[in-house]
């Protein structure tokens, strides 16, 4: 009789742990799915942030269009930077790779430089993360450090074959283009931003400037 007890104890026992077990493993798989689920609406929330307000944008408001606490982003995260590492290439990188792209293609070289300087300030007044990325406000972000890395090299590219082909001013330097698109940058993010039409014209002035000077 005692032995019966004891198996039956024994057998309660084991079905108990047997339970617990497949709670336990079952439960795994939707906290993975959650984790998963909230990173994404993260992603989303940050993409859409960052776009229309730069890269400074307030990481609550980024964790209240994502529907989760400001902790959850750290979580997933680890902070600003983590998250910049997450999204800067759908937020910044793929346009200004694909500009420098289209700006090899331009067979003319002044129109090449045309292209990306225009190209260029557009994205800057469209897109404050740009000049986010352009003045490096956060250069514990290796990928946005090497965007920088990446332009500044088609800089050095386009005004070689600038001042080679006689079509920019020879005193003309890759400073002095990168120093010109900083300024922009500058002046849209803590300057008084000006109307569309004067921006588009002062890209044209900004051109004449760089443009050899022909002879008379």
């Amino acid at each position: 009789m005692t032995l019966r007890v004891k198996l039956k104890v024994g057998s309660v026992r084991g079905s108990w742990m047997m339970a617990g077990t497949a709670g336990a493993a079952s439960a795994e798989p939707r906290l993975r799915a959650d984790a998963k689920r909230n990173a994404e609406q993260i992603r989303r929330a940050a993409i859409g942030a960052f776009q229309g307000r730069g890269l400074s944008v307030p990481l609550e408001e980024v964790a209240r269009a994502a529907g989760v606490s400001k902790a959850t982003i750290f979580n997933r995260f680890g902070g600003r930077i983590g998250l910049i590492e997450a999204v800067i290439s759908e937020v910044v990188a793929t346009e200004i790779h694909a500009i420098i792209d289209r700006t090899r293609a331009v067979d003319d070289v002044w129109e090449r430089l045309t292209y990306y300087v225009t190209a260029i300030r557009d994205l800057q007044y469209r897109q404050p993360a740009t000049v986010d990325t352009m003045l490096q406000t956060y250069p514990d972000a290796q990928t946005l450090m090497e965007i920088c890395r990446v332009g500044g090299e088609a800089n050095e590219e386009l005004v070689a074959a600038g001042r080679a082909s006689g079509a920019l001013r020879p005193e003309f330097t890759a400073e002095d283009l990168h120093a010109l698109l900083h300024d922009s940058a500058l002046v849209l993010k803590h300057g008084t931003r000006p109307r569309r039409e004067e921006y588009d014209r002062r890209t044209a002035y900004l051109l004449d400037g760089m443009r050899a000077q022909e002879t008379p």
